[in-house]
């Protein structure tokens, strides 16, 4: 079980030599799957599939998807699922991107996505993702000690600027503009010609100019690009006798000009391009293109690994005591003046309570971890108003970028800290997926009694504190002479039961 002081102790069993750790990448274009076996404190790639899905291509504007892309996807992670059967639920780890973080109803896809994977898929942001990325590249290519680099991604809805020191991102962008974005945006018809390619790269410079000076200030030494887009674009390169498979300032424009010599998108040629990638490449070469302006790039290398690599090994970390969640918490209790004392304080109560009831409601450490976090920051809003400060603190956390985080782990951390006090909205899991709904309900009622028994901010012991579950019913016990001398606590306990039903529990203190 986790410590009672911290939720920290509440980590993942460690990766042990000999299990196997899956990654899936859910992109715009291609879904990828890798697995590996943790070896020696290494990681060995056993398997990789592939599969292009071109997800972003079912998109409508108006986030709808279309049908044919929702079966590809499906038919791709019942494949995925097959191969991954066996492999425990905590050692693997699916993620989707831009193109579902641009549904409207992103749930009626993952839905059944998850039911055909036969495990949890997560979204992730575009800076998440970057992170990700950078991760990923950088355990495949070790970075020299002190040395600034830059890495670009080309998805095919989004495309990541990562510049990074060693293993860790110093800043990062995602921006709307990838393969397929890019080729249905500006070329809708199929129709190529220098016009429209000069238009459309003005247009996408200027998207880049709102970051362009910050990275071009900080410098890098070294410049390489993630994905299969760049892959692409290196071979083409080598292929034409222009580099040995890296991109440079000198041998893209060519690569350009061959290009829009096909007057549309079907009868491009280009030596050393694969026919899955001819469909959505004039869309990777201009982002590029444009990138490389926008920065003022010289050379480019081309790395081997990308996102699906960086999740391998953020699993690694959020296995032991390296979880960048954990210093993601720490960077939002000093950015907010969080009190820490306080924290610190619901945090040990939050994990007692835990302890008693985890094994009747089924919580894991997975949940232990979540609540403690809850724990630290559910006085968050407290830096914007007092008045309603659950609300505002929910807010944040659902809208800001947390490195290490899913989009669902924030919107349960979210959920958490709006249902600390007062009234339980109707509204206040409706984000959630339902195979987290049950968890998020008790975890939050947990959590609303560690913060109620210190709400006045002492530090005495509490001498008893037994807690009970039985089904949808909880009920506390709490030594007579401790909560007789505290009339105000008392009052707000027997006011909780009021509040309970909004988590769909009874709850029913006690005095003994």
């Amino acid at each position: 079980m986790p410590s009672t002081s911290s939720s920290r102790a509440a980590t993942l069993a460690p990766v042990q030599d000999g299990d196997a750790l899956a990654a899936i990448d859910l992109g715009s274009n291609s879904f990828h799957m890798v697995l590996a076996q943790h070896m020696l404190g290494q990681l060995r790639v056993v398997d990789r599939l592939r599969e292009t899905v071109r997800m972003a291509d079912g998109l409508d504007g108006k986030g709808g998807l279309s049908e044919p892309a929702r079966l590809r996807a499906l038919d791709c992670l019942a494949r995925f699922g097959q191969r991954l059967r066996g492999v425990p639920r905590l050692h693997v780890r699916a993620l989707a991107t831009n193109t579902v973080r641009q549904l409207r109803d992103p749930q009626a896809f993952l839905a059944p996505a998850e039911a055909v994977l036969g495990y949890p898929i997560e979204v992730v942001s575009g800076r998440e993702e970057a992170r990700l990325i950078y991760l990923g590249v950088a355990h495949a290519q070790p970075p020299k000690d002190g040395q600034l680099r830059l890495v670009i991604d080309i998805g095919g809805g989004s495309t990541e600027f990562i510049i990074g020191r060693g293993f860790e991102p110093v800043e990062r962008e995602s921006l709307q503009a990838g393969c397929i974005a890019s080729t249905r945006r500006f070329f809708p018809n199929g129709r190529l010609s220098k016009k429209k390619w000069k238009d459309a790269l003005t247009e996408i410079s200027t998207e880049f100019q709102r970051f362009a000076g910050l990275y071009r200030a900080l410098g890098w030494q070294e410049a390489l690009g993630s994905s299969g887009t760049h892959k692409s674009i290196g071979e083409i390169c080598a292929a034409m006798k222009l580099t040995k498979g890296a991109i440079t300032a000198e041998a893209l424009p060519q690569v350009r000009e061959r290009l829009l010599q096909a007057e549309s998108i079907d009868q491009i040629d280009l030596p050393g391009l694969s026919s899955d990638r001819r469909p959505i490449i004039a869309g990777g070469v201009l982002v590029l293109e444009a990138a490389f302006q926008a920065l003022g790039l010289q050379k480019l290398l081309v790395s081997k690994a990308a996102m699906r690599e960086g999740i391998l090994y953020d699993m690694l970390g959020r296995g032991g005591v390296d979880d960048p969640r954990d210093a993601s918490v720490d960077a939002l209790t000093q950015r907010y003046g969080i009190d820490e004392a306080q924290a610190a304080r619901v945090e040990a109560t939050a994990m007692r309570l835990y302890e008693q009831v985890a094994g009747t409601w089924g919580l894991d450490d997975d949940d232990a971890r979540m609540l403690g976090w809850a724990a630290r920051v559910h006085e968050l809003g407290l830096a914007i108003a007092h008045s309603q400060y659950h609300v505002h603190g929910a807010y944040v956390l659902e809208h800001s970028d947390i490195a290490g985080f899913s989009r669902q782990e924030q919107q349960v951390l979210a959920a958490l800290v709006r249902t600390h006090r007062r009234g339980v909205p109707k509204s206040a899991f409706d984000a959630l997926p339902d195979r987290l709904l049950l968890a998020a309900k008790r975890k939050a009622a947990l959590l609303r009694l560690a913060v109620l028994l210190h709400r006045a901010h002492d530090s005495d012991e509490i001498p008893r504190l037994e807690l009970a579950a039985d089904g949808d019913r909880l009920q506390l016990v709490l030594e007579r002479d401790w909560i007789g001398t505290r009339p105000l606590l008392r009052a707000d306990l027997l006011m909780e039961k009021e509040g309970m039903p909004g988590l769909g529990i009874d709850f029913q203190p006690m005095v003994a």
